[in-house]
């Protein structure tokens, strides 16, 4: 198994390997362009995005300036897809995005894991976890989604969680770490 095998597979891969460095740089180079266009040429915006990311559902995505992320081929998002300045995701696993989903400010989203054991993380080994969001869900600013995290269809997260644990359809959930406030009739 190569180290990407092994990386989208959950297994303990080495996050060093020269072709996944090679990859990251790739991408790296990718989102300097994409980040340099001027605001207004959002044909040649959306043309990286459907390069780089894995699935877009329908070209009616928005992405605003500045956006991060490391591979981009583990991204997939639904129809209608919007977010709002500073997104990172950190697609070392899948990470899937439903349709009508809306992103705020500065949300985070990552895969990666690392050992809390200081020894094994100086070793640069690590894994990943998918993360999955519904459809209809709102992020609010400032969100942190953790590894390995699903949340439902029609939630909205409030801004400023970290969210740690699933989130069920048909809520609204805030904090740090990130709890069910209420059901959405």
């Amino acid at each position: 198994m190569t180290e990407k095998e092994k990386m989208l597979s959950g297994e303990i891969y080495s996050a060093v390997d020269p072709d996944l460095s090679r990859e990251l740089m790739e991408t790296r180079e990718i989102i300097h362009d994409f980040n340099s266009l001027r605001p207004s040429d959002t044909q040649k915006m959306k043309g990286i995005l459907y390069r780089l990311f894995r699935h877009i559902g329908d070209d009616q995505i928005l992405i605003n300036q500045p956006f991060h992320c490391d591979y981009g081929s583990q991204i997939s998002v639904g129809k209608r897809f919007f977010a709002n300045f500073n997104l990172t995701i950190l697609d070392e696993a899948y990470v899937t995005i439903g349709d009508d989903c809306f992103i705020g400010p500065n949300v985070s989203i990552y895969t990666a894991c690392h050992s809390t054991d200081p020894v094994r993380r100086n070793s640069r080994q690590e894994w990943a976890l998918p993360v999955t969001i519904g459809d209809n869900v709102w992020i609010g600013g400032g969100v942190t989604i953790l590894p390995g995290v699903t949340i439902g269809d029609n939630v909205t997260i409030g801004a400023g969680a970290v969210v740690v644990h699933d989130i069920p359809s048909g809520t609204i959930a805030a904090g740090n770490p990130c709890r069910v406030i209420k059901g959405i009739d």
